[in-house]
């Protein structure tokens, strides 16, 4: 990442552009304050599609075992689920 005030950035633009192209993030500031952002239109996505695909199976594989409750189990049987007579 490299920031630079507007004047330079004015006079180095194109330099910038390359930079950016590049993969690089350029930040351009005023009096010391960010306004100005410029990065890449095409970077490497954070995860793949295999990565998606992956987590998704897995999430699908832990609510299969999970159980719902039945709709005859009242507030009560649920809350004594679990619990010991001692």
């Amino acid at each position: 990442m490299q920031s630079v005030g507007i004047y330079e950035a004015k006079t180095r633009f194109s330099a910038l552009i390359e930079l950016v192209e590049q993969g690089e993030e350029v930040r351009i500031t005023r009096h010391g304050k960010e306004v100005v952002r410029m990065l890449p239109v095409r970077r490497k996505p954070v995860i793949t599609d295999e990565q998606i695909a992956r987590e998704l199976k897995q999430i699908q594989a832990l609510q299969q075992t999970i159980q719902a409750p039945k709709a005859t189990d009242s507030v009560a049987v649920l809350r004594r689920t679990g619990r010991s007579d001692a």
